[in-house]
């Protein structure tokens, strides 16, 4: 039980260090020639969403259950994806992008809220699939939906994934038009299914390649919401530019905080920065250092306007 404990263990940093970190990583970001983030769960449970790895976490829940013998017992919760909205970590990481501080999101995360806070397809690899995509298993044409994509449909004909045992296909066919005669097109009809990616399933190659593409050309990465134990994107932390600069904001220990906290050279000052808390708070105080005080009040307010956005493009 110690060692449950401990593993679970959730820390959170003084407002005090916080802030000094905050100040830091912004320094970081300013003097970066390609800084990229890597997110997790935990930059949407201020949206509502559970986590995987924390107190109550999703997996903590069901390893408990594992060892306790009581499976299926838990009580389940559906989560409705269409009634969450971007946190101000999602809204700070699209700031960013605009502004050209930040080249490139790789996301473990499938509820959507990136691509819905206004990250576009090219800024962003989504490497466990997103709940609101679904993309024909014939042409591979991507379909951006305002309504959850599930799969488990039974008006089409059922295939069961090789993987994981389950049926991705939603239950519509894909409208995209096909030239095959000069002067002729044809739909491609081709069944679609989901983007999500679930256990044992593979990841998609071109997905993964523009992940590791980026997170190779990366000489910044922070790491937001995420205990970073999940493979393979744990393994993109640290495969960009030497020496390696890493920042990570969670409330759980990693098997990279080590890596963090390494000196410069002339030992002054971290190469990167390890902060426990909450992502929102932390992206707050760094927002302050990187935009101008009237800039920053602007942003900040039009979060109303934003809101609306958000409300048209989903489906409720």
């Amino acid at each position: 039980m110690v060692k449950e404990a401990i593993k679970t263990a959730e820390i959170h940093n003084s407002y005090d260090k916080v802030q000094r970190e905050a100040e830091h990583i912004a320094n970081l970001i300013k003097n970066s020639k390609y800084c990229i983030a890597i997110t997790g769960a935990g930059i949407s449970t201020a949206a509502g969403i559970g986590d995987y790895r924390g107190i109550r976490g999703k997996w903590t829940e069901r390893d408990k259950d594992k060892k306790q013998e009581t499976k299926g017992k838990s009580k389940q919760v559906t989560l409705n994806f269409q009634r969450l909205r971007p946190t101000y970590t999602h809204e700070a990481i699209v700031k960013l992008m605009d502004n050209g501080d930040l080249k490139h999101v790789i996301s473990q995360n499938v509820d959507g809220l990136h691509r819905l806070s206004g990250l576009e397809e090219g800024q962003i690899s989504e490497l466990h699939g997103n709940t609101f995509i679904e993309k024909c298993e014939k042409c591979k044409k991507r379909y951006m939906r305002n309504f959850g994509c599930g799969g488990k449909a039974t008006n089409v004909p059922v295939i069961m994934c090789k993987q994981c045992r389950i049926n991705h296909r939603t239950g519509r066919v894909c409208n995209d038009k096909r030239c095959i005669m000069v002067f002729f097109l044809q739909k491609c009809r081709g069944y679609l299914m989901n983007t999500i990616i679930n256990f044992g399933d593979y990841l998609e190659e071109d997905v993964l390649r523009n992940a590791i593409h980026h997170a190779g050309q990366a000489d910044l990465v922070i790491a937001l919401g995420s205990t970073l134990q999940v493979y393979p994107a744990n393994c993109l932390v640290e495969m960009g530019k030497r020496p390696t600069r890493l920042v990570i904001c969670n409330r759980q220990s990693t098997s990279f905080d080590a890596v963090c906290c390494k000196m410069e050279e002339d030992e002054r000052s971290m190469l990167g920065s390890r902060v426990f808390g909450n992502c929102d708070k932390l992206m707050s105080h760094i927002m302050r250092h990187m935009l101008s005080e009237e800039e920053l009040q602007d942003w900040e307010a039009r979060r109303e306007e934003r809101l609306v956005t958000y409300d048209l493009n989903r489906k409720l």
